[in-house]
């Protein structure tokens, strides 16, 4: 894959002082998936033209990942030879001072809008010319677009040769670049998550917000994740709150707004990290795992020997493996972190005989008649010796503004307790399994109401 930047500004050798980059050497940057390189196939005081070229080994990136299901789908595809978020990747690893806009040597210029060109080739274009065009043309870019490969039979991607030209910061072209082509390519090579938000923010401040297509462009960098997609907007301008929470929404869209504002999540796994301290846990599982944000958490505290992960969900285990780069270079140590795919009503040796148990926001989702089963198995069978439990708090839910009455905050939960009703749950765990519960609350504490979230820690 390859991207091109030129300029006619005089001198045009100014560029190499703007991308930090001499003209007269190859520049060559190591990447965990290949290696990128930057030279200057043309370089005078009339023009100057510096190029990014990936060159990418297709083998190393799925090294290491296992056998099974879609195995080969992991080597034959795109990914080695189109442009990509891989790309991206490389732009901010090579280009990264360029990016932000900042020039040592010519600061002057780095702030003024010059005469500039940009070729990328080969370009998916997932929606086709006309979505290339609605993309780049409202941020004051002359587009063209040369078709390379017309759209298949299966309907897959079209890829082309784009070409933009304008005046323009050179940070600010780099920027839309980096941004628009995982949009254009539709898919990550990564886990999204809240990182990315913050990406999106930093690098769309300032033209995201009023981008026609901006819900269209948060929503593809963030691979349809619709509540980071929301979350992110929200952030560049609060105004248009209103009028993106009118778009349809996914599973895990409404809970995560509703909290947004008060950073509940944040201070939940804040307090669960906490109370994993308070036990002195070595080891520990966290049942419902899900996406692996709580395990992302405790793969920092170096005091935690294992980690194990459970849920019910093949898929969401993919995601949390994607997130906690299992297998991969820059993830935890081999052993450490175990995920296991199981469903919390069955005894299951493998996580049992941990220090401690958690079970972040997960009894609500399971149907009430359901609970004592659960009891049995992680407080009767497993055994922890501390096992840590949060629920929502439903009469917080009142101070919600966007809820509506008797609605829940999420669609897959099956009850929400109140206060004396998650009391009277914890008294009958400790009464038929002796142990000994601390009651608490998290998040902004209201007179009447009390916390949005309750927590239980219990001890054997």
């Amino acid at each position: 894959m390859f991207l091109s930047i030129a300029t006619t500004h005089r001198p045009a050798t100014d560029l190499g002082f703007l991308l930090h980059k001499h003209p007269d050497r190859v520049h060559e940057t190591e990447l965990a998936f290949g290696k990128a390189y930057v030279f200057y196939p043309e370089a005078n005081e009339a023009r100057c033209e510096a190029a990014l070229v990936l060159d990418i080994d297709p083998v190393g990136l799925v090294r290491g990942r296992g056998a099974g299901d879609g195995l080969l789908d992991q080597y034959v595809n795109d990914k080695p030879y189109a442009a990509s978020s891989f790309l991206s990747v490389a732009l901010t690893r090579s280009l990264r001072s360029a990016m932000a806009g900042n020039s040592k040597d010519r600061p002057e210029l780095a702030a003024t809008e010059i005469p500039l060109e940009a070729t990328i080739t080969p370009l998916p274009a997932r929606g086709g010319e006309k979505l290339v065009r609605s993309l780049f043309e409202p941020l004051g870019w002359t587009v063209a677009v040369e078709p390379l490969v017309s759209e298949s039979s299966e309907g897959g991607a079209r890829y082309v040769t784009l070409q933009l030209s304008g005046r323009g910061r050179l940070s600010a072209l780099l920027t839309h670049v980096y941004v628009l082509i995982p949009v254009l390519d539709d898919d990550k090579h990564y886990w999204v998550g809240d990182d990315e938000v913050d990406k999106l923010v930093a690098h769309g401040k300032g033209w995201l917000e009023s981008h026609p297509a901006r819900s269209l462009i948060a929503e593809r960098y963030l691979k349809h994740r619709r509540s980071l997609a929301r979350a992110a907007l929200t952030r560049l301008a609060p105004e248009i709150r209103e009028e993106e929470e009118t778009a349809p929404q996914g599973r895990d869209a409404a809970e995560t707004v509703l909290e947004t504002p008060i950073r509940l999540n944040d201070a939940r796994l804040d307090a669960v990290v906490a109370a994993l301290q308070a036990v002195d846990a070595k080891s520990v599982a966290d049942l419902g795992c899900g996406e692996g944000k709580l395990l992302a958490r405790l793969v920092r505290e170096r005091r935690l020997e294992r980690l194990i992960g459970v849920d019910a969900s093949t898929r969401t285990l993919e995601r949390a493996a994607s997130r906690l780069k299992l297998n991969q270079a820059g993830g935890p140590p081999e052993g450490r972190v175990t995920l296991l795919h199981a469903a919390l009503t069955y005894r299951d040796r493998r996580w049992a005989g941990v220090d401690a148990a958690t079970l972040v926001e997960v009894i609500e989702h399971l149907d009430p008649d359901r609970l004592p089963t659960l009891a049995r198995v992680v407080f009767g069978a497993a055994r922890p010796a501390a096992v840590i439990v949060t629920t929502p708090n439903v009469e917080y839910n009142v101070l919600f503004e966007t809820m509506k009455p008797g609605t829940l905050r999420h669609p897959d939960h099956r009850f929400e307790w109140t206060r004396t009703e998650f009391l009277a749950w914890i008294r009958a765990i400790e009464i038929d399994y002796g142990y000994r519960a601390d009651l608490s609350g998290i998040g902004a504490v209201d007179p009447v109401h009390g916390t949005p979230t309750q927590m239980a820690v219990f001890r054997r």
